[in-house]
């Protein structure tokens, strides 16, 4: 079994990779028995998993978001729940609350009951749709792996993952994500209309007497592994470097900024963007079976690790340029 290759591996990184990628592509080809087309769509949100953090999937309704996330759920092994964020959606909703029981004694006791939080991998649906309040209650659940409630703290279960949805068009009754939240997610991934071939795919599939249903490929503890691997993978000077001049030339204050993209934009990505690009461009490379990523996984990389980090200035929205013409513009820089 590949799995136990990776185990048996020990030490020897260029084993576990190529035992990992085996059952990494079966992973794959588990999601495309369900999700037709969208490769871009699937692999970024595979990455986010793999490099061990949170996904914001934008994109209009009917486009398969929620599909994708309960597929993953099931291939990967993970113990999963949804929330559907609304306007009257409380904190107490999301992580638990304590409530005042009475024992057989009569003596009371609070007793915690845990929230949807607690669960390996999270759907927040229409996150945007809920108050500032209710959707920082996700802010340390998703950057420290654990909650407070009532003063204390308890540990999500591992590994933890907050797959967000959020609808780009249709605003009205919608809080658009502080930055600080936004940053915590370590891509936004848009999600286009699907190919013709991929949507006559799905015609055919999904109207029939019977339809495809995932299976799970991976256990919870294998994908630990997988994500533990992720981090030994060996990254190039090269590559670090070209890291850091993309994320440096993005910021308008630094020596280093592209000049047009400085006219452009009215703050940058920090240092999270680059960590954000180490482990994404190594999850990639394991995705693909390859022993160490290469400058085209950064660039490959750039629009969903970019995007939710910059904001545009007045003179940008003038000037007619979206942010993908900055990324783009950045990373042609790169060569």
């Amino acid at each position: 079994m590949p799995m136990q290759a990776v185990n048996e591996a020990g030490g020897d990184v260029v084993a576990a990779v190529e035992a990992m990628g085996q059952a990494l592509a079966r992973v794959r080809a588990g999601v495309a028995r369900v999700i037709f087309g969208q490769e871009d769509v699937v692999e970024h949100t595979l990455i986010t998993v793999l490099a061990g953090g949170h996904g914001l999937l934008v994109g209009l309704p009917g486009l398969a978001k929620t599909r994708l996330v309960d597929t993953l759920a099931i291939t990967l092994g993970l113990d999963s729940k949804r929330i559907q964020f609304t306007p009257d959606l409380m904190p107490a909703d999301i992580l638990g609350s304590e409530v005042l029981e009475e024992g057989e004694n009569g003596r009371r006791a609070f007793r915690f009951i845990a929230g949807p939080v607690f669960s390996q991998l999270l759907m927040a649906d229409e996150i945007n749709r809920a108050s500032p309040r209710t959707q920082s209650a996700l802010l340390q659940a998703m950057q420290e792996g654990h909650v407070t409630v009532a003063g204390q703290r308890y540990e999500l279960p591992q590994p933890f993952h907050v797959l967000a949805t959020q609808n780009p068009l249709e605003q009205d009754g919608t809080y658009p994500l502080p930055e600080a939240q936004l940053d915590r997610f370590l891509m936004q991934i848009d999600v286009p209309y699907p190919a013709r071939l991929a949507e006559r795919q799905m015609l055919l599939a999904t109207t029939g007497a019977e339809q495809e249903a995932p299976i799970r490929v991976l256990t919870a503890e294998e994908l630990r592994l997988a994500q533990r691997l992720v981090r030994r993978v060996p990254v190039g000077e090269t590559v670090v470097e070209a890291i850091l001049d993309l994320v440096r030339w993005a910021r308008p204050g630094e020596v280093e900024a592209e000049p047009h993209v400085a006219r452009h934009i009215a703050w940058g990505p920090g240092p999270r963007a680059a960590q954000a690009f180490m482990l994404c461009i190594r999850a990639r490379a394991l995705l693909q079976g390859r022993y160490a990523p290469s400058v085209d996984d950064v660039i490959a990389l750039s629009g969903p690790i970019l995007r939710h980090r910059m904001a545009l200035n007045f003179a940008a929205r003038a000037d007619g340029v979206t942010m993908d013409d900055v990324v783009q513009r950045l990373t042609q820089k790169l060569g």
